[in-house]
């Protein structure tokens, strides 16, 4: 009678001990997973601001071509264009679209021509405005619109011809 509740306490722990097992299994497939993408991948030298960097995959070699012939080549790198400042917003910036990048890289789920999202323009939309403040400003002060200036309505190739 008393080798009942032992034995109840014994099977309760060896489920726990499997559930441990399979955890640490999973858990261990994961980062095993997440190591090998990011050394095949290159991932490294996405924390550069080596521009080279953006095109390890394939599917942007014609932006960088495009950056390598435009004049913004002498003046900036991806980087100073399509992150925000700071540490911290650059490379979160950098993680989010790091991760949507791969994934759409490794589904074939990505558009023959790349186009950017709406916060990934909006933050290069503010760097044109910060290098560019003086001409911004002036060519506002022309407009009879209301609404702010956007310099990617009429300049959309400029970095990347």
């Amino acid at each position: 009678m008393h080798s009942q509740p032992g034995r109840r306490r014994a099977a309760g722990f060896a489920v726990w001990s499997y559930l441990f097992i399979a955890l640490g299994v999973c858990a261990g497939l994961l980062v095993g997973i997440g190591v090998f993408t990011f050394a095949y991948a290159c991932g490294a030298s996405y924390m550069t601001d080596d521009p080279d960097a953006c095109a390890n995959c394939h599917v942007m070699r014609g932006q960088l071509d495009g950056w390598r012939k435009s004049s913004h080549r002498a003046a900036a790198v991806c980087n100073d264009c399509h992150t925000p400042p700071g540490l911290v917003p650059k490379y979160a910036t950098k993680a989010v679209n790091g991760f949507f990048h791969s994934l759409a890289f490794t589904t074939g789920r990505f558009p023959d021509e790349i186009r950017i999202q709406a916060r990934n323009g909006a933050v290069t939309e503010s760097a044109c405005q910060k290098c560019h403040a003086e001409i911004v400003a002036a060519a506002q002060q022309t407009r009879r619109h209301p609404s702010p200036l956007a310099c990617v309505s009429c300049h959309r190739h400029v970095g990347h011809d």
